[in-house]
């Protein structure tokens, strides 16, 4: 339902186009990030329709309310977030989450490129302890606020394991945090 408001007032089928660029770059991401993970000797990780959903809201939030954040426009943090989507298993449970955005479109292999040259994106790319990602991207041809109402597109992974799923019997460290001072586009944010 956000995703219809926030579109609403975009011609006639820009809404199929934007979803249909989205839904490509979504599967584009998720078997880039899982072929660099094979390369690395890792496991690929699975599609979580909980994660998924929580990546799909904070990117939808982003862009309708013109910030770049883990936490959300609230102030909830990002675990908190997610973990309305994807509850705590009974012993252990663990998030980690990647932030993307540029003007206009960015396909999978940038978007890759500039999270594998950045340590914190890189760490949670690579942490052998994730099972699960949810991936979305939206995009917006007048995003407010920090976007300063232009075209831009943005990423949101969101990295998980629980107990109920095949997981390390420790939890992973908490990954390091990336930049959050402005860069030029694409800017990244690691939690």
């Amino acid at each position: 339902m956000l995703c219809v408001l926030a579109t609403a007032l975009l011609p006639a089928g820009a809404l199929a186009t934007t979803r249909s660029y989205a839904t490509s770059l979504e599967s584009s991401v998720l078997q880039e990030l899982n072929q660099i993970r094979i390369a690395h000797g890792l496991v690929p990780l699975v599609l979580s329709r909980q994660l998924t959903a929580a990546a799909d809201a904070h990117s939808l939030d982003m862009l309708s309310n013109g910030y770049f954040a883990h936490a959300s426009f609230d102030g909830t943090s990002f675990s908190e977030r997610i973990a309305r989507y994807y509850p705590p298993g009974s012993s252990l449970w663990s998030v980690g989450e990647n932030l993307l955005w540029t003007a206009g479109r960015i396909d999978a292999a940038s978007s890759l490129a500039a999270w594998m040259a950045d340590p914190g994106h890189r760490a949670n790319i690579l942490s052998p302890a994730w099972r699960q990602i949810g991936i979305a991207a939206a995009s917006s041809n007048d995003a407010p606020g920090v976007y300063g109402g232009g075209a831009v597109t943005v990423i949101t992974t969101d990295f998980g394991v629980r107990s109920d799923q095949n997981a390390p019997s420790a939890p992973p460290a908490a990954p390091s945090p990336g930049p959050s001072a402005p860069a030029p586009p694409p800017l990244l944010e690691s939690a």
